[in-house]
């Protein structure tokens, strides 16, 4: 059997990983999953608004994406091609659940802005109280202003500014012409800067956290999907 992939490496290109992902390797699934989840997360919650619905999301994403891994040719990488992915399941999930609002009466039900859910409970590094303090509140402020942008913008906005991705890359896993993605991202941030101070971008970096046991917890449902059984922690 094939040696399983270890953090100390040499990286791996993405055609060699899927195709290891397509021989069921639950190393490669691990490397995968833990590279892209944040931005998978990100993506995922830029178009659902809810915690919860976002990780379904995404790990629904990946066993999709992985059961059809063999046939990644790498003519996109390896990113844009699971970013694309989510981002349909994501829009399909989002088209299903107006639907069905759309069925209810709306005098009878209350319909809550699942942004309001604090996704960020304090600062990833150690720093003083009031310092932690102050950033959470800027955190806080951010991204209550990007959950109040148009579903269209907020999914660039996030993608460019929050995950950093090119114009190039931007539309090609939202299939959207690279003039469009310019455009949204334009009228985005001129929405933010209404509502925001110019500094407050700094706090971009922290937003929308996947990290830590979110994260682990993500790779290893995947992995047991994909793999069988229980999958130990890589040392």
């Amino acid at each position: 059997m094939e040696a399983g992939l270890r953090r100390d490496e040499a990286p791996v290109d993405d055609v060699a990983l899927a195709a290891r992902v397509a021989r069921g390797d639950a190393a490669a699934v691990r490397v995968v999953t833990q590279r892209h989840n944040q931005r998978l997360f990100r993506t995922a919650f830029a178009i659902l608004g809810n915690r919860s619905e976002a990780e379904d999301a995404v790990q629904s994403a990946y066993l999709s994406a992985f059961r059809a891994i063999g046939r990644f040719e790498g003519r996109a990488s390896l990113a844009t091609w699971l970013t694309r992915i989510v981002v349909n399941e994501s829009l399909g999930r989002a088209r299903a659940a107006k639907r069905r609002r759309e069925r209810l009466d709306p005098r009878s039900v209350v319909v809550l802005d699942d942004y309001r859910e604090r996704l960020m409970a304090g600062s990833t590094s150690a720093a003083p109280p009031d310092a932690a303090l102050a950033r959470a509140q800027i955190r806080q402020m951010l991204e209550q202003a990007i959950a109040r942008l148009p579903e269209a913008f907020r999914l660039v906005f996030v993608l460019r500014e929050v995950e950093g991705l090119s114009i190039e890359e931007v539309a090609a896993a939202v299939g959207i012409p690279e003039g469009t993605v310019k455009t949204r991202h334009l009228r985005a941030k001129r929405r933010l800067q209404e509502a925001l101070a110019p500094e407050l971008k700094t706090a971009l970096s922290g937003t929308f956290p996947f990290l830590g046991p979110s994260c682990e917890a993500m790779t290893r449902r995947v992995t047991a999907a994909l793999c069988g059984g229980e999958v130990p922690e890589t040392r």
